[in-house]
C-alpha cells in the first residue's frame, strides 16, 4: 500500500475524520463497562448511594457519630453541616420535610453545598472511620465482658453488623459505649484508620442508615440512580453507534473511490502503452489487475480503516482500563495476549506464503479461460476439449487447493480464540470471585474488567483478520504498481513538430533496423522504402519475414531501434501520436469490432462522420450489400469481437472504418485475406478510385492483391530483398518468382 500512496493523498482528510470517529467509538465502548459496574457496584449494592458523605444526617445521628471521631473530624463535620428544621427550606423552596419525611423535632444536619472533592472526601472518611470504629468496638473483649457483668439486661447484644446496621440500635448503645473505658474508643478509631478500602464501604452503609431513619424511600433512589445511569448508557451506545454507522459509510466511500481512480489511472496508463509493454504484461493479467487486484485494495480499506485503527485503540484501552479496575489480575490479560499473538504467528507463518501466491494462480486461471475462450473454434476443430478442460481444472484446482489450505487453517483460528475467550472468562471469575470474598473486589468491578479483558482479545483478533487483507492486498498494491510505474518507451515529444504539407502522404523509411525487447537478432536490418501519394506501395513476403513488423513502425506502435521512419516529411518521433495516426487508416490483420452497431463501428475513427460518409465508406470497402441485407441496417448490433459476423465481413468493416476517416495514407496489413476473389477485385477497384490522392500500402502474402500496385517490395528475413513492378520482380527477383509461381498459373507468370 506504501507505493500507492500517492494516490490515497485525496483521501486523507476523510481518513482522519474516520480516525477520530474511531477514537469516539472507541471511547463510548470503553465507557460503557464501567457505567454498567456503576448500576452493579453503586445502583445494586449500594442502593443509589454515590457517596459516603451523608447529604442528610439526623440530629441523633450526628451527636451519635461523632463520638467514634477526632476532633479535627469534628470540626469538619461542625463547618460542612447545617441544622434545620421541618419547617425549614432549601434552595429550591421546597420544605425539608417534603424530602425527609421523618425528619423529627430534634432536625437534621443538611450537607452545605459548593463543597469541594477534597472535603466530601474527608467527611466521607470521616464517617467511614466512625462506622467501623463502632463496629470494632462492639467485638472488642471489653465491650463483651461489660456485657457479661451488666447482664445483658439494659445493654444491645453486639449483633450489629455491616450489613445491617440499625440506628435506633446505635443509640440506644450511645450511654453503654461512653461509659467504657476512652482507651477502647481511642484503639477502636485507630484500628479503623488503617482499613480505608472497609471504611469506604462502612460510610456507604452508614449513610443508607442515616437516610432511612429521616424517611427517604431507598427502593426509589435506587431505581433513580440506575435510570440515570441507564440513560447515560443509552446515550453513549447511541454515540457510539451513529460513529460506527459514519466510519464505516466514510471507508466505505474511501475504498470505493479509490478503487474507481484505480481502475480509471490502470486503464489510461494501458491504453497509452505501446506494443512492448503489451509484450511485458499479459492480457489476462492486465484484466486481473485493473480487477480482482483493485478488489483486494478496496476491501482492504473499507474493512482495514475500521480493523487497523479501531482495534489497536481498543486493545490498548481495554489494557489500560481493566488494569485501573484490578491491577492484580493484569497476569490474566497477559497470559491471554501472549496465547494470541503465539497463535497468530503461528497461522500466519504458515498462510503468509499462500496469500502472496493466490494471486498468481488467480492470473492463471484467467489466462486458461481467456486462451480457450477466444480459441473455441480453433479447440473444437481439433477436438482438443479435454485437453483444455484439463488445463483448466489444472488451474483451477491449483487455485482452489491454495484457498482450502489458507480457508482450513484460518478455521482453526475461531475455535482456538473462542476457546482462550471461554477460558480467559473462567479465569477472571474464578481469581475475582477470591479477591471478592476478601473485599478487595467488587461485584461490578469484575464484571466491567472481564468485558475489558474480552475487548482487548477482540482487539488482536480484528488485529489478526487485518493479517488476511494485508498481505493479498499488498501483493495487489504491487502489482498495481508496476502497472502504473511502467512508463511507456512510445511517448509524445515535449514540443511536436509540424507535419509538411508539400509532403502530404509521403512515408519514407531510412536504414531502419528493428530489434523486439529481450530478443538476441533484429526482427529488420537496414530497411529503406518509400510509399508516394497517388500511389499504391505493396509488401509482399514469406510468413515471419517481419512485413507486419516493418508496418507497425509507421503509426509508431513499436519504435524503430536505428534509422528513422519518416510520415508527411517528419520523424514519427518528433510529432504528436494522435495527429500522426490521424493522418493514416489502418487495417490491422486481424479485424476487431467494437460492441455497438455498423454505423457507429464505421465511424470509429471521428465522432463527426456523417451517415453519408458512412455508407459511401462502406460502398466502397464492398459491406453495403450485406449490411442491406439485415433488417436493422445500419443499426444491426454488433456483438463483442463481432462474433454476429463472418470474417470476411469483419474484414469489410474494419475497412470501411479506416476508409471512413479520409486519411492521408491507407495502411492494409493483410486486410483482404477472408475476402474472396470477386469480393477482393471489386475492393481493390473501388478503393483505387476512391483513394486516388491518398497514399496507399498493402501487406498482403496473395500475389493476385498486389500483382498490379506501382511498387512492390520483397521481405525476407528481416531485408529487402527485391523493388519493383510485378513484371520486373518476376524477372529480378528470385523470392518473388518463388512466390508468384507457388499461386499462379504458368500463362499468368
Amino acid at each position: 500500500m506504501i507505493k500507492l500512496r500517492k494516490y490515497l493523498k485525496p483521501f486523507f482528510a476523510g481518513i482522519l475524520a474516520a480516525i477520530a470517529l474511531l477514537f469516539v467509538q472507541a471511547f463510548c465502548d470503553l465507557s460503557l463497562p464501567n457505567y454498567m459496574s456503576d448500576i452493579v457496584n453503586v445502583g445494586i449494592q449500594q442502593k443509589g448511594i454515590e457517596s459516603g458523605a451523608p447529604e442528610a444526617v439526623s440530629a441523633d445521628g450526628f451527636e451519635f457519630a461523632q463520638i467514634f471521631m477526632n476532633d479535627r473530624q469534628k470540626a469538619l463535620l461542625s463547618d460542612s453541616y447545617t441544622l434545620v428544621s421541618a419547617t425549614d427550606t432549601d434552595p429550591s423552596g421546597k420544605l425539608y420535610s417534603e424530602t425527609y419525611k421523618s425528619i423529627g423535632e430534634n432536625g437534621a444536619y443538611i450537607l452545605n453545598s459548593g463543597l469541594s472533592d477534597e472535603t466530601i472526601s474527608e467527611i466521607e472518611n470521616a464517617f467511614g472511620t466512625a462506622t467501623l470504629a463502632l463496629i470494632n468496638v462492639m467485638q472488642s473483649d471489653e465491650f463483651g465482658s461489660a456485657m457479661s457483668q451488666n447482664g445483658g439486661q439494659s445493654s444491645p447484644d453486639g449483633s450489629m453488623s455491616l450489613e445491617d446496621v440499625d440506628v435506633a440500635q446505635m443509640y440506644a448503645m450511645k450511654d453503654f459505649i461512653l461509659s467504657m473505658p476512652s482507651e477502647v474508643i481511642e484503639n477502636a478509631i485507630a484500628d479503623a484508620a488503617n482499613n480505608s478500602s472497609l471504611a469506604s464501604q462502612c460510610a456507604i452503609t452508614i449513610t443508607g442508615a442515616f437516610y432511612t431513619e429521616l424517611g427517604v424511600d431507598m427502593g426509589a433512589y435506587e431505581m433513580n440512580y440506575i435510570v440515570k445511569i441507564g440513560a447515560v448508557m443509552l446515550l453513549i451506545a447511541l454515540i457510539g453507534g451513529v460513529s460506527t454507522v459514519m466510519v464505516n459509510f466514510i471507508s466505505t466511500r474511501i475504498g470505493t473511490a479509490l478503487a474507481r481512480n484505480l481502475r480509471k489511472e490502470i486503464f489510461s496508463k494501458v491504453a497509452g502503452f505501446s506494443n512492448s509493454e503489451f509484450d511485458k504484461f499479459s492480457t489476462a493479467s492486465l484484466v486481473t489487475r485493473s480487477t480482482n487486484d483493485v478488489m483486494q485494495i478496496q476491501v482492504l480499506l473499507t474493512m482495514g480503516i475500521r480493523m487497523m485503527f479501531y482495534a489497536p485503540i481498543m486493545g490498548i484501552g481495554g489494557i489500560i482500563m481493566a488494569v485501573n479496575k484490578s491491577l492484580s489480575m493484569s497476569w490474566i490479560i497477559a497470559i491471554a495476549v501472549v496465547s494470541i499473538v503465539g497463535l497468530m504467528l503461528v497461522i500466519f507463518s504458515v498462510t503468509l506464503p499462500k496469500f502472496k501466491s493466490m494471486q498468481k494462480l488467480v492470473d492463471r486461471l484467467n489466462l486458461v479461460a481467456r486462451e480457450t475462450l477466444n480459441g473455441l473454434m480453433v479447440v473444437r476443430a481439433f477436438g482438443r476439449e479435454d485437453f483444455e478442460k484439463n488445463r483448466f481444472n489444472k488451474a483451477n484446482d491449483n487455485l482452489t487447493d491454495t484457498n482450502l489450505f489458507v480457508s482450513r487453517v484460518m478455521a482453526v483460528m475461531m475455535p482456538a480464540m473462542t476457546l482462550i475467550m471461554n477460558g480467559l472468562s473462567i479465569l477472571i471469575i474464578w481469581v475475582g470471585a477470591k479477591y471478592i470474598d476478601r473485599s478487595a473486589l467488587q461485584v461490578g468491578d469484575m464484571m466491567a474488567y472481564m468485558q475489558y479483558a474480552m475487548h482487548v482479545v477482540m482487539s488482536f483478533m480484528f488485529i489478526s483478520m487485518i493479517f488476511i487483507f494485508v498481505p493479498r492486498a499488498s501483493v495487489a498494491a504491487g502489482r498495481i504498481y508496476d502497472v502504473l510505474s511502467t512508463e511507456p518507451k512510445i511517448t509524445n515529444p515535449e514540443s511536436p513538430a509540424e507535419f509538411v504539407p508539400s509532403k502530404k502522404g509521403l512515408v519514407e523509411i531510412k536504414n531502419v533496423s528493428f530489434k523486439y525487447d529481450g530478443a538476441d537478432g533484429y526482427a529488420l536490418e537496414n530497411i529503406n522504402f518509400t510509399a508516394k501519394p497517388g500511389q499504391t506501395t505493396a509488401i509482399i513476403g514469406a510468413t515471419g519475414s517481419g512485413k507486419s513488423t516493418l508496418i507497425s513502425l509507421i503509426p509508431r506502435f513499436y519504435d524503430a531501434t536505428e534509422g528513422e521512419v519518416l510520415v508527411n516529411g517528419v520523424n514519427v518521433r518528433d510529432v504528436n501520436m494522435k495527429e500522426l495516426r490521424s493522418k493514416i487508416g489502418y487495417v490491422p490483420q486481424k479485424s476487431v469490432l467494437m460492441t455497438g452497431n455498423i454505423a457507429t463501428n464505421i465511424a470509429y475513427g471521428d465522432d463527426n462522420i456523417s451517415e453519408e460518409q458512412i455508407k459511401t465508406a462502406a460502398k466502397v470497402a464492398q459491406a453495403e450489400s450485406f449490411i442491406n441485407e439485415k433488417p436493422e441496417g445500419y443499426e444491426y448490433e454488433i456483438a463483442q469481437g463481432g462474433s454476429n459476423v463472418s470474417g470476411g465481413q469483419r474484414q469489410r468493416l474494419a475497412i470501411a472504418r479506416a476508409l471512413a476517416i479520409n486519411p492521408d495514407i491507407f495502411i492494409f496489413d493483410d486486410s483482404f485475406s477472408a475476402l474472396d476473389f470477386k469480393t477482393d477485385a471489386a475492393l481493390r477497384a473501388a478503393l483505387r478510385q476512391h483513394t486516388a490522392d491518398g497514399t496507399v500500402i498493402i501487406v498482403a502474402q496473395r500475389v493476385s492483391t498486389i500483382m498490379n500496385a506501382d511498387r512492390i517490395y520483397v521481405i525476407d528475413n528481416g531485408r529487402i530483398v527485391g523493388e519493383g513492378t510485378h513484371k520486373e520482380l518476376l524477372k529480378n527477383c528470385r523470392e518473388y518468382y518463388e512466390i508468384a509461381s507457388s499461386q499462379l498459373s504458368q500463362s499468368e507468370l
